[in-house]
This record gives C-alpha cells, sequence and structure tokens, in this order.
C-alpha cells in the first residue's frame, strides 16, 4: 500500500488539495501499478510564518 505524504503552505481550497490527490493517485497508479483503492495520501500544511527559504521567512 503505497502512503504518499505531501508537505504545502496553508492556503489553497480545499478543492485544490482534492484536485492534488487525485493527480497524484493517478501518477503513482500509472508509474507503480498501484491498485487506486490502495494509495493513501496525506497533506500536511504548514503555516505560512513557519516556512522558510534559506533562512529567512517566505510570508
Amino acid at each position: 500500500m503505497p502512503l504518499i505524504q505531501i508537505t504545502i503552505v496553508e492556503g489553497r481550497t480545499p478543492e485544490q488539495k482534492k484536485a492534488l490527490a487525485e493527480k497524484v493517485t493517478d501518477a503513482v497508479q500509472e508509474s507503480i501499478g498501484a491498485p487506486r483503492q490502495a494509495i493513501r495520501i496525506a497533506i500536511y500544511e504548514i503555516p505560512t510564518a513557519h516556512w522558510f527559504i534559506a533562512g529567512v521567512p517566505s510570508g
């Protein structure tokens, strides 16, 4: 059972996260032949204030 973990900065709509999960599911199914029912995806949202690039806050 593939378990895919995705970390993104907060702010996406539920519809955008659903679309992301659908596309990732398609990619996993196509690339490794996993049955759709076995693919699990967890999306973790990080607050903008907790996201840094080169030590600098991105928000």
